[in-house]
């Protein structure tokens, strides 16, 4: 019964960026885009952003194809301190191919253990992906 859902392997290099990534000593805001190669069944990079905000992020989202995110965010705190949140964001838009859909969403869990990350929310619809949206999430993490 269970043995349709396919979980994909994380790519090698894909692990050491992640980890490398996780230790980055930048103050702005960074993001790695992943995806699965269908054929390989692999999650594999697909972009690095330096300096990119949720606003050029969500730009460069496919409108009908799921995607991995992760995103290194400087959080202003209300009392001044300064926090690098690593989040990790599923984007699942509606209207994108149930087989791909199952293949992404059968994966996350695999990627969030590889990559060690504990921030892990979910966006159906691009345009819910703004800072406020984020810092809404992140409160709960206070």
């Amino acid at each position: 019964m269970s043995s349709s859902l396919v979980v994909c392997e994380v790519d090698a290099s894909l692990q050491e960026k992640l980890k490398k990534f996780r230790f980055r000593k930048e103050t702005s805001n960074a993001a790695i885009l992943m995806k699965i190669d269908m054929e390989k069944q692999l999650v594999i990079l697909e972009e690095e952003y330096e300096n990119i905000s949720l606003d050029e992020l969500r730009e460069e989202l496919p409108e009908r194809q799921p995607r991995y995110i992760v995103y290194s965010y400087k959080l202003t705190h209300g009392d001044g301190r300064v926090s690098y949140p690593l989040c990790f964001i599923f984007s699942s838009p509606v209207g994108c191919k149930p087989e791909q859909q199952m293949m992404y969403a059968g994966s996350k869990n695999r990627l969030v253990q590889s990559a060690d990350l504990t921030k892990i929310f979910e966006v159906r619809n691009a345009d819910d992906l703004t800072e406020e949206w984020l810092k809404e999430k992140l409160s709960f993490f206070r």
